[in-house]
């Protein structure tokens, strides 16, 4: 995997220390551990769903948490002490945990297992304040800002 040298950005923005440390962070979490594979699908405008393939793992051996934007998910299974003779072993039946940085305003909605999926919905909601908002132009004459705050002072 290639290495990307972000000194050249230091010299010349200030502010984004917190993209370069997420994108040190992606990089070098992709390169441990390709277990479980998973995909992320935008499933509208503002939403999404990550899909972790876990099978053999039952709903009770999983877990989901967010903190911080952090998305973490882990299967736990407990330790198998039967004498089994396997002529082959592909299904991995590990521990895991696998981390997801979330944009702000991202939040989880919803969490399903199905057919050795884990489904985990995600959607952004952003704040009445951040939203867009339209404001009305009205016809007619203008007056100075002094006249608008001394009037609404009045009223």
């Amino acid at each position: 995997m290639r290495t990307i040298d972000l000194s050249p950005l230091y010299r010349s923005v200030v502010g984004f220390d917190r993209l370069a440390a997420l994108l040190d962070a992606a990089a070098s979490n992709e390169a441990a551990s390709g277990y479980p594979p998973y995909n992320i699908e935008r499933t509208a405008e503002n939403a999404y769903r990550i899909e972790i393939a876990v099978a053999g793992f039952k709903p009770e051996e999983l877990g989901i948490e967010v903190k911080e934007n952090l998305l973490t998910v882990t299967g736990r299974k407990p330790a198998n002490d039967e004498a089994k003779r396997y002529l082959h072993r592909g299904l991995a039946e590990r521990n895991f945990e696998r981390r997801f940085q979330l944009a702000d305003y991202v939040v989880v909605t919803d969490a399903s297992l199905a057919d050795g999926l884990l489904s985990i919905a995600l959607k952004r909601e952003l704040p009445e304040a951040l939203k867009p908002r339209t404001i009305e132009i009205k016809a007619g004459q203008t007056q100075p800002a002094s006249t608008l705050i001394e009037g609404e002072q009045a009223a």
